[in-house]
């Protein structure tokens, strides 16, 4: 199929539905929940709402959003939106970014101005990058999604349909953080011949359900990333848990109030974000509600939360087996307060390892909370690559 430009115009009887249940939000007890011990905490969840509805305008950041072009196409039945932005400089390379969850597409936006037209923010123009930036499928506008088994390793193969078939870009580099790093590993992996590299932002196996990274993995000087994980494991594990065994069941509350819906994806942007506990030291009160507007409009939370439970039915195998298994050059940005941070002597062995470059500051959501130093080392790394 085709690709389709389209504008991002959500009809004015869903904004108004939103704020008819916004109006209308019973919030639980919370008691000896300041410090967000037991979850969301209610005063400040309160305020949030209260902004929601007196504030916050959603056709503000529409209008923003339609500064870029949308496009929509269906590969093998499932549909995917997408923003391509050429860049200017003299000889662009192709870079493909991929968000993970509780992101969007729109988490992504800082970087695309920098990257494409890297002359207009100080760089250097032969730097410059024809940036695609599509939805996750089932997530935001990479919607109806009716089909299983889409996951991560499924979605690499999208990709390179996307980039090569529709958009002509025969090798093309990769970039992704979360889930958007596990379907830019699989490119590595699968289609290395195809990929000028991959970046990432977060490193895992790819069969991290089976087989994960242990505590033992870790030198001494390691510790303070054995702390991280230990300090966000709860918010991993209980997500992880109920996406993977019943998304659905969990998805009518999520669908059902904007308010519930907020809680339970800004307590991940708190607890996963280098925001010291204060998650508006990193997103703001209209950031925060932009992300959940992007799930709520589009119906969307449910097939993201079904990402992890075809993960679980359709598991990871690899396409060969040689070493190391992410055959690409490969380059690591280290943020200090990401959610993993794999040991360096495991990365080089399952990389084809080329720039491990830890940040001064930054966690999971990598090109919202530290935008400048990402594209720094976007650019250090790609450099002279083809």
């Amino acid at each position: 199929m085709k690709a389709e430009q389209f504008e991002i115009n959500i009809e004015q009887e869903v904004l108004d539905d939103v704020r008819r249940r916004l109006e209308r939000t019973r919030l639980p007890a919370d008691y000896a929940n300041d410090d967000w011990s037991y979850g969301t905490n209610r005063e400040w969840l309160r305020g949030l709402v209260r902004h929601w509805l007196d504030e916050y305008d959603w056709r503000v950041h529409e209008h923003e959003m339609n500064q870029f072009t949308h496009h929509r196409v269906v590969i093998d039945d499932v549909p995917i939106h997408y923003l391509h932005q050429k860049g200017k400089g003299p000889n662009p390379k192709p870079l493909i970014l991929t968000h993970g969850w509780p992101w969007t597409f729109w988490d992504l936006r800082h970087v695309i101005g920098p990257l494409t037209d890297p002359a207009a923010y100080g760089g250097d123009p032969a730097d410059s990058f024809d940036v695609v930036i599509p939805s996750l499928p089932g997530y935001g506008f990479s919607m109806p999604l009716t089909r299983t088994g889409v996951n991560f390793w499924s979605t690499a193969d999208l990709w390179v349909k996307l980039m090569r078939d529709h958009l002509g870009y025969d090798r093309f580099a990769a970039e992704g953080g979360d889930w958007g790093a596990l379907v830019t590993q699989q490119l590595g992996h699968k289609y290395s011949e195809h990929l000028i590299g991959s970046y990432l932002t977060l490193a895992i196996p790819l069969d991290f359900m089976e087989a994960g990274i242990g505590y033992g993995d870790y030198e001494p000087h390691e510790q303070a990333a054995v702390d991280r994980v230990q300090e966000v494991s709860h918010a991993v594990t209980s997500h992880i848990a109920v996406n993977v065994s019943d998304p659905q069941s969990f998805s009518y509350a999520m669908d059902d109030s904007p308010a519930g819906m907020a809680a339970w994806l800004i307590e991940r942007r708190r607890a996963w974000s280098d925001c010291g506990g204060v998650v508006e030291k990193r997103f703001s009160k209209d950031e925060l509600i932009t992300n959940t507007m992007l799930y709520w409009v589009t119906g969307s939370f449910v097939t993201a939360a079904r990402f992890y439970a075809e993960l679980a039915r359709n598991p990871w195998r690899p396409s060969h087996d040689r070493r190391p298994v992410v055959e690409a050059p490969t380059a690591i940005g280290v943020f200090p307060k990401e959610i993993l941070i794999p040991p360096r002597r495991w990365a080089e062995e399952y990389h084809n390892l080329k720039r491990w470059t830890p940040m001064t500051a930054g966690g999971h959501f990598a090109p919202a909370e530290e935008p400048q130093q990402l594209v720094a080392d976007v650019r250090e790394f790609f450099r002279g690559r083809t």
